[in-house]
């Protein structure tokens, strides 16, 4: 499958999750940890909508997509059980890196399945405070 890049919309929501959910004040270690929240709050309602198997599909295929865009990302993989392992054997500071380009390529291929309208409404529903995010109008055929 051939595919674009995510849309800017798509990253700044995922720059804008990662960064809510690290938090400013954490330690390094703890906001190199909490770098992936995001998935894993993504994990329930996307189980929900393709099944346990699919998110871990979709989970994979990101990892997959991140690491062709960063190498240094070898050992990150996804578990059986659909989390992410091998983020304490990153660099320092390499774990956020690697959690933003996960979340985005996540969003990014929900993006291309179901559309940008209803990949921020999944978002939205998770994160009902998210700021708006503004799709662009759809133009009508005259």
């Amino acid at each position: 499958m051939n595919r674009n890049s995510p849309s800017p919309e798509i990253r700044a929501i995922a720059q804008h999750l990662l960064a809510r959910e690290t938090g400013a004040g954490d330690s390094p270690q703890t906001h190199e940890q909490r770098a992936f929240l995001v998935a894993e709050k993504l994990r329930h309602p996307l189980s929900t909508l393709v099944g346990a198997t699919g998110y871990r599909a979709l989970l994979a295929r990101a990892v997959a997509l991140a690491k062709a865009q960063d190498p240094g990302l070898g050992r990150l993989q996804v578990k059986p059980d659909g989390s992410l392992d091998g983020l304490s054997e990153l660099s320092n500071g390499h774990a956020v890196e690697a959690g933003g380009a996960v979340i985005t390529e996540i969003l990014g291929l929900l993006e291309v399945f179901i559309g940008e309208e209803l990949t921020i409404r999944l978002v939205s529903d998770i994160w009902p405070d998210l700021p708006a995010f503004e799709t662009e109008p759809e133009i009508e055929p005259k």
